[in-house]
């Protein structure tokens, strides 16, 4: 694959290579495999009623990353943001441009829609990502914590 990518929203017929997609963002993150999970985030990606939605980079005709993202109301600006959930990138292309190019378009987006800030989090060990990331947005002092309800 030599040509650059092309980033759109996902669409239903990309449910295969999609799915593939999402398989190998599980893995590099060591989540166990859930045909449950990955089937209720493809059907939310579809479903009007939550507010979660994915773009996709392509190469040549063949989806080689994904972007699920959200808004997320920021109480202490009075604005709304766009939320990256996940970001993956087929580790044959990494190196591509694909990931910067999923960013991009994130963020392209959430200007025209007024957004304050594009906000994600990755894994600390995350090197490869965290060298592009750092090329492109801030990091932030804030640490991040998970409480099981």
């Amino acid at each position: 694959m030599a040509g650059v990518a092309r980033v759109r929203p996902v669409e239903p017929g990309d449910e295969g290579e999609w799915r593939r997609l999402f398989a190998g963002y599980r893995e590099f993150y060591e989540l166990p495999a859930d045909d449950d999970v990955v089937d209720r985030v493809w059907s939310w990606l579809h479903d009007a009623e939550v507010e979660v939605h994915g773009l996709v980079a392509e190469v040549d005709g063949v989806l080689v990353g994904l972007a699920h993202h959200r808004a997320f109301h920021r109480p202490s600006t009075g604005t709304v943001g766009t939320w990256l959930d996940d970001l993956f990138v087929d580790p044959a292309v990494r190196g591509s441009g694909a990931g910067r190019a999923l960013v991009d378009r994130l963020a392209a987006d959430a200007a025209a829609q007024g957004r304050s800030v594009v906000r994600w989090i990755t894994a600390e060990d995350n090197d490869v990502a965290r060298g592009m990331y750092d090329s492109m947005a801030d990091a932030t002092r804030w640490v991040t914590y998970d409480r099981r309800p």
